[in-house]
């Protein structure tokens, strides 16, 4: 296993160091050759390691790679960890992070700097894999930072566009807050633990309970404040209430990058990261409670918000940041397993519906706002029935096992969700788990109003600026993003600039993932759930690498009959809630909108937490640099130091420049001053 996983780790690497250094001059078939091929090879040596140890034939393994920081009484060698946890991830991100590049091959077929793209994708995939593979916490932290600055360069690659490298730097910012709480984390546990290594540390933290640190001006619980600050490092990477600010804007990026980041990266190194310290959170009941608020909080935040986004990839996007929440408050309940079965599923469910909506995009001349679609489903049916089974999963459709069946049957999301909701109320978090069924109406709900926005109902096009152009000017954008060959499809102004225009599907490069991603969304849960939130499986599979519970785990199952109906009922209420106001009579929304005309306001502006920071940070921040800018560097600095200086010299050079008349006698009697100062002072003296 230990070259298995060196391979795995760092193929990605070396394919992103040939991609980029030999950029144009590499070619960009090539670079997307090595790239792809890379991380398939990642991807196929994952799996049998995933594969072994849900059957319980691979030990955990640490496999050494070279010696790192030898500083006084700190060792920290860099080490590849393997255990089931890891497994996980690998098949989560190799899979994803593959058919990512593999539909990029089509979605940025047009790009002139696709080496460089390809480049970025894999260097992002390499940083994943070195943070789930970490040994310890420094080694996590630099894949940490890895995934933040890749996400910086992804987010931003289309840096001509004012707007996405606003996002990106927004993106880099934000998280910057949530790290400085994840080195103090790190600092601390170090201070306390004397030792960054995460098994060492996982086994000394009995020791250390009920013990107190002092931080800030107060003494508290030590593991509460190390769990509290490593948890603020997991906010700002998996976009969590109050730091989440970041992950909308992240759309400006491709959408290839969204579908990465959202689905199987960046979004989700909190959630492993709290699931690879759970003993240490599990010994903190108040930090299990923070963890627990904030993902239900964040759960409920991004559902309302998703219930009024125009924009397809925003949709999707505040889905993303929902189903976080539900990882979250999972953990917060000590539902471990259940937290990392959903992000297992989350991955391949929503990875397809970014794709899709990148498919959908491609289609319709790279128009996001929903309100010029319409009628799609005839003219891009692959991707309508790939969206149609990530929908299924998202929303959680399937059967419980209350009908005398003993095995619960349905798509992905339904085995994960259902698992969290269920381990919320066995938890005796009643709060969590309604919290939970709420967001899973409001989750079928805007989740359904995308596919009939999107595909149903009479088309909507003329009013597309894009489609307008496209029909007008054929596929001439005019400004840098990815283009895509549908050069056979140009529309033919029929009168209303659009009547010609037929949308068409993507190419078989963009097909493929999306095929192979609706097998996982449709029986990535059924396959699986086993292994990962039963009982005794359940046990048996981690076995140690993280802190499952079977006692809650068995609880899980006594739950009441009409709490394990309540998720199908709600995924009902809000599909024909959908159908209603968006099929049966098109005009309702707006007329609702109207009459909840102040909860749609606050809804359309994201609770107004932009607002808020910008009064609270932006501007100060605008108005200290301005002051520091024009009173301090100009007015001071500038002003008596290098301005001064050479306004000083500039004048005793004019004063010196009248003196030099080119006349004898005028030397003569400066001479001559200068000889009666000297014998005056003589005299004097």
């Amino acid at each position: 296993m230990g070259a298995s996983i060196q391979i795995i780790v760092f193929l990605p690497l070396l394919a992103a160091l040939v991609a980029g250094l030999g950029n144009r001059a590499l070619g960009s078939v090539a670079a997307k050759s090595v790239t792809t091929g890379a991380l398939f090879v990642s991807c196929s040596l994952s799996w049998p390691i995933f594969l072994q140890f849900l059957g319980g034939a691979a030990p955990a393994s640490v496999t050494p790679v070279l010696s790192w920081i030898h500083s006084g009484g700190m060792v920290i060698d860099w080490a590849l960890r393997v255990d089931a946890l890891t497994a996980v991830m690998l098949v989560v991100i190799t899979s994803v992070s593959a058919l990512v590049h593999l539909y990029s091959w089509g979605y940025m077929s047009e790009d002139p700097d696709q080496p460089r793209f390809f480049a970025y994708l894999s260097l992002f995939t390499f940083a994943m894999l070195m943070l789930v593979t970490a040994d310890n916490l420094v080694q996590m932290f630099f894949g940490w930072e890895g995934v933040g600055l890749a996400s910086y360069l992804l987010i931003g690659f289309w840096f001509r566009k004012p707007s996405a490298n606003a996002a990106a730097i927004k993106a880099f910012v934000v998280n910057r807050v949530g790290d400085l709480g994840f080195m103090l984390g790190i600092f601390g546990t170090y201070l306390v633990f004397n030792t960054v290594s995460i098994p060492e540390i996982l086994a000394a933290v009995p020791g250390h309970a009920g013990s107190t640190i002092g931080f800030l001006w107060f003494r508290a619980d030590t593991i509460t404040v190390l769990c509290l600050l490593l948890f603020l490092g997991a906010m700002g990477k998996s976009a969590q209430l109050g730091l989440h600010t970041w992950l909308p804007d992240a759309m400006e990026g491709p959408t290839p990058v969204s579908a990465l980041i959202h689905a199987a990266t960046m979004v989700t190194a909190g959630v492993f990261m709290v699931c690879r310290l759970s003993p240490m959170f599990q010994a903190s009941p108040a930090a299990m409670t923070v963890v627990m608020t904030v993902g239900a909080a964040t759960c409920f935040f991004a559902a309302t918000v998703g219930l009024v986004q125009t924009d397809i990839k925003r949709v999707i996007a505040y889905s993303t940041c929902s189903q976080l929440g539900y990882m979250f408050f999972a953990a917060g309940v000590g539902a471990y397993g259940a937290a990392m079965f959903h992000l297992f599923t989350h991955a391949f469910f929503k990875a397809l519906l970014f794709l899709g909506a990148g498919s959908v995009i491609h289609a319709m001349h790279h128009e996001q706002d929903m309100r010029f679609y319409g009628g799609l489903r005839r003219h891009i049916p692959i991707t309508f029935w790939a969206m149609m089974m990530g929908t299924l999963a998202i929303t959680g459709v399937g059967i419980p096992a209350v009908f005398g069946n003993e095995l619960a049957i349905g798509f992905a999301g339904f085995h994960s969700k259902d698992a969290i909701i269920e381990g919320a109320w066995a938890a005796g978090q009643m709060g969590a788990s309604v919290t939970g069924i709420i967001v899973a109406l409001l989750t079928s709900f805007y989740s359904w109003r995308l596919m009939f926005l999107t595909f149903w109902g009479t088309p909507r096009w003329a009013g597309s600026k894009h489609i307008q152009h496209a029909a007008h000017h054929g596929d001439d954008h005019g400004h840098d993003t990815a283009h895509d060959a549908h050069d056979d499809h140009h529309a033919h102004d029929h009168g209303d600039g659009t009547a010609g225009y037929h949308p068409h599907e993507s190419p078989w490069s963009m097909l493929t993932p999306l095929v192979l991603l609706s097998v996982g969304a449709v029986v990535a849960g059924f396959v699986f759930h086993g292994a990962f939130i039963e009982p005794e499986a359940g046990k048996h599979f981690w076995r140690g690498a993280l802190a499952f519970d079977a006692h809650l785990a068995h609880a899980t199952h006594e739950v009441p009959t009409l709490l394990k109906l309540s998720t199908g009922i709600v995924m009902l209420l809000g599909l024909i809630g959908a159908w209603a106001v968006y099929v049966r009579q098109p005009g309702l929304a707006d007329r609702i909108a109207g009459g909840l005309w102040l909860i749609h306001r606050w809804l359309m502006h994201k609770w107004y937490f932009d607002e808020l920071y910008d009064v609270l940070f932006v501007k100060p921040a605008f108005a200290f640099g301005r002051l520091f800018w024009k009173r301090g560097d100009e007015g001071t600095i500038d002003r008596f130091g290098p301005n001064g200086a050479a306004a000083f010299v500039a004048q005793g050079s004019r004063a010196a420049a009248a003196l030099q008349s080119g006349y004898i006698y005028t030397y003569a009697f400066v001479m001559l001053i200068g000889l009666t100062a000297v014998v005056t002072w003589a005299i004097a003296s």
